[in-house]
């Protein structure tokens, strides 16, 4: 019997199998070690591999309006309280004269208002308001104004917050400055009919509102944001009339700012003693008329309307 040698092509065959089995048992074993290390890393001093986070950058939207400016969000900042005694208040004295200029631009208050609120106008070197038409916020009727002794009165510039109710609702205890700042501030004036002014008196939201209802969320948002300007509060009765209005707008804007006060004016000279006009008919006799406030004559029996000149 013979017996056959292997060949050296089987011999070479098993030699490159080998070398493969090899490669693949350290591969693996390499693979499990640096896996281990980086689930499990050594307190030894050994540096380690560490991997970094991933940082994801998203596109990022603008957040919506936030409800810190609506009218209902700025009333729950006010207080609550009761109405205070109208012991002390005095128009003049507490808030005083009307009209001034606080801004400084050479107007009075009250024809900035006009100025403002009326159009069509025709306005005076002096920037008087002659002229204009008014499209009463209050009532939605148009007035045609003309600035006249007999006239002038049926436009007229009313105070959002009554300044009665500011003082028996927290300006007892701002500056005079303040006060004065608030009687003039554009934010709580407005031009309007002098028959529905009269009507308003000194009246809150409790108590009287706009009879033009499409007006009254705007009106109560501007008494609010005088109230909060100023840091006056509300009665139980005033917040339950404006939360009751707002529940109709809830997105109606109301608006809180620092009030600007303007430095004291200088004092006037009180106009000469013995200078003193029975009627508009002596003033315009003696060629004074009209005459204004600090003039000698001015008086407010002159000035019917209260815009500071008289015989017009």
């Amino acid at each position: 019997m013979t017996v056959r040698r292997p060949t050296r092509s089987f011999l070479l065959i098993g030699l490159i199998v080998g070398v493969l089995a090899a490669i693949l048992v350290g591969t693996s074993v390499a693979g499990s070690s640096v896996s281990s290390n980086l689930a499990d890393p050594t307190s030894s001093g050994a540096p380690t591999a560490t991997i970094e986070p991933r940082l994801t950058v998203t596109a990022k939207t603008a957040p919506p309006p936030g409800p810190d400016n609506a009218a209902l969000a700025v009333l729950a900042t006010l207080p609550v309280k009761g109405r205070a005694p109208k012991t002390g208040y005095d128009r003049e004295g507490s808030f005083g004269s009307a009209w001034q200029d606080l801004d400084q631009n050479g107007c009075d208050t009250r024809n900035d208002i006009l100025a403002r609120d009326l159009t069509v106008l025709v306005v005076a070197t002096d920037c008087e308001v002659q002229s204009g038409i008014l499209l009463g916020p209050y009532t939605g009727l148009t007035i045609d104004f003309v600035r006249g002794q007999t006239t002038s009165s049926l436009v007229q510039i009313d105070h959002v917050v009554a300044l009665s109710n500011a003082w028996q609702t927290g300006a007892q205890q701002l500056s005079q400055e303040q006060r004065v700042a608030l009687a003039n501030d554009p934010l709580n004036l407005l031009a309007v009919d002098g028959v529905t002014n009269s009507r308003k008196g000194d009246g809150d939201t409790a108590t009287w509102l706009p009879p033009l209802k499409s007006y009254r969320c705007a009106y109560v948002a501007r008494q609010i944001s005088v109230k909060a300007t100023y840091a006056l509060w509300v009665t139980t009765a005033e917040h339950d009339a404006m939360t009751r209005i707002l529940s109709d707008c809830p997105n109606e804007v109301a608006t809180a700012t620092d009030p600007v006060v303007a430095p004291a004016p200088a004092p006037v000279a009180d106009p000469p003693s013995d200078v003193f006009f029975q009627n508009c008919t002596a003033a315009r006799v003696a060629g004074a008329a009209p005459v204004h406030v600090g003039e000698p004559g001015y008086g407010r029996h002159l000035d019917r309307d209260g815009d500071g000149t008289g015989c017009e």
